[in-house]
């Protein structure tokens, strides 16, 4: 598992999910606003690395060594929300059967398989109200 540094403190498998208003696609409108769209990064060889699953494609991109509150403060001041939580070891079942969506594909990085979590609204919630979030 990954280490970063918190304020001098040594952080394992943590992780930044960051939640968006934005929606290229009509499609994608319906979802409730601030949350039509989600993505995430996770502390990796000293720096971070962020995985956007779009609609269309997938975007991998890396970031520089910064704290993780730099790092949610700079999305932050960019208009979008995001929740600080763990990364965990999913059982060793089969996840639940669903479209790729950006949700599915956050949840399968995080180690989540609630099949009831469909919409970036809904794991807003689920991850605000998990210890361990900001």
């Amino acid at each position: 598992m990954a280490e970063i540094k918190r304020g001098g403190l040594e952080m394992k498998g943590c992780a930044l999910v960051v939640f968006s208003g934005q929606a290229d696609f009509k499609a994608l409108r319906f979802l409730k606003k601030d949350f039509r769209h989600c993505f995430v990064l996770l502390p990796r060889g000293g720096g971070w690395i962020l995985y956007n699953p779009l609609s269309h494609q997938t975007d991998i991109a890396v970031h520089g060594a910064v704290t993780v509150e730099a790092l949610a403060k700079w999305y932050g001041k960019q208009g979008y929300r995001v929740v600080q939580c763990t990364e965990k070891s999913a059982p060793r079942k089969l996840a639940p059967l669903r479209p790729y969506t950006c949700v599915e594909a956050v949840k399968r990085v995080l180690g989540i398989q609630n099949g009831w979590i469909l919409t970036p609204w809904q794991l807003y919630r689920y991850l605000s109200g998990r210890p361990g979030t900001i």
